[in-house]
């Protein structure tokens, strides 16, 4: 099978595109014919080296994928051959305590398509039956492509872990990004009031046209100032930081007493000062999340398969030309997803 890959860690340059062998279904698994995959920012710290992890290489990248199912494995009856698909990137053991009461996100054997196996930036991935989901034929393979990983995410940080209700105000840094796009939809689904953050004018009509109350671009004004003012100086409710170092002193302070601070993760860097008199005197929580369990996956695609949700798709490019699209988004010069067609539909 054609794909794309890399044999060390490093820039784009070490991605390659060429030949590696085709997977064959084991006993619950199937083998997908994939169509779309896209870039998620777990691609690229995948890529560089993250400090912690060990890939054996080669390794194929990919989260998110959608496609046709071509192959089954001997044990595998909910699934047939030529259903479209897509793929919930969410790998677990189902059997320990946390799979048990439905949070294999705190599986002992934890792990993510792309990054603890093979994944999609092939023609061919290979996924436990399980981690199929049918898709409607109405829904393009490019957008089934694009929402798997962040609408998932964003559903589990804001709504199970978050707590998000209706009336509530919730800033979102980094609004424009993947996870960002699926945070404001969401936000606006359960009732809240969105500020949305965001660097430079595209982006922050983006954040308009999803639904965005108050906008903040903030490479021209302070978020933390603007915020205080829209609020009369309370602070929102919730606030969404994934950027990490950059913001996260001031996202403490744009939350009201009591308020929640919601992360999934840290662009900027991984150590920012913390003021903990402002958690403990304010009586802060602070609410760490990674990806969701399938069903919250379920959950967030019952918006997407009725059209109340999508992504934005900012660029799709062909399979050989991955190793740009990893240049485009490291440098922020896409608007919203960029999608990988794989394959054309038969």
């Amino acid at each position: 099978m054609k794909a794309v890959y890399f044999e060390e860690h490093g820039g784009p340059e070490v991605l390659r595109f060429g030949d590696l062998d085709a997977p064959s279904p084991a006993h619950d698994d199937v083998v997908i014919d994939v169509r779309a995959t896209s870039l998620n920012h777990l691609d690229l710290f995948v890529r560089r080296g993250a400090p912690g992890i060990k890939v054996p290489l080669p390794h194929v990248l990919g989260s998110d994928a959608s496609g046709v199912v071509s192959a089954l494995g001997e044990g595998v009856n909910d699934v047939r051959a030529g259903d479209r698909v897509l793929v919930d990137p969410t790998l677990t053991c189902g059997r320990c305590e946390a799979c048990a009461r439905g949070d294999g996100t705190l599986c002992r054997h934890f792990g993510v398509v792309g990054e603890h196996s093979w994944g999609a930036y092939a023609e061919k991935l290979l996924v436990p039956s399980k981690n199929v989901v049918p898709i409607p034929d109405a829904l393009s393979f490019e957008t089934a492509a694009a929402v798997p990983l962040v609408f998932v995410t964003a559903w589990r940080m804001m709504i199970t872990r978050g707590r998000l209700k209706p009336g509530e105000d919730v800033l979102i840094l980094g609004a424009a990004a993947g996870v960002g796009i699926a945070c404001i939809q969401i936000a606006k689904l359960a009732g809240a009031r969105v500020f949305a953050a965001a660097a430079g004018r595209e982006k922050i009509e983006l954040c308009r046209s999803l639904g965005a109350d108050v906008l903040i671009d903030y490479r021209e004004e302070d978020f933390l100032k603007r915020v205080r003012e829209e609020t009369g100086n309370r602070g929102v409710d919730v606030c969404v930081d994934y950027v990490g170092r950059e913001t996260w002193s001031k996202s403490l302070r744009a939350v009201t007493s009591g308020g929640r601070v919601l992360t999934c993760g840290a662009t900027t860097g991984f150590d920012p000062e913390t003021d903990l008199r402002h958690v403990f005197y304010r009586q802060l929580e602070i609410i760490g999340s990674t990806m969701g369990p399938k069903s919250d996956l379920m959950a967030a695609l019952k918006h997407v398969f009725t059209g109340e949700m999508k992504p934005a798709i900012g660029k799709v490019m062909p399979l050989h030309e991955v190793a740009e699209a990893h240049r485009l988004m490291e440098a922020r010069r896409v608007l919203g997803k960029v999608v990988i067609r794989v394959s054309e539909e038969e």
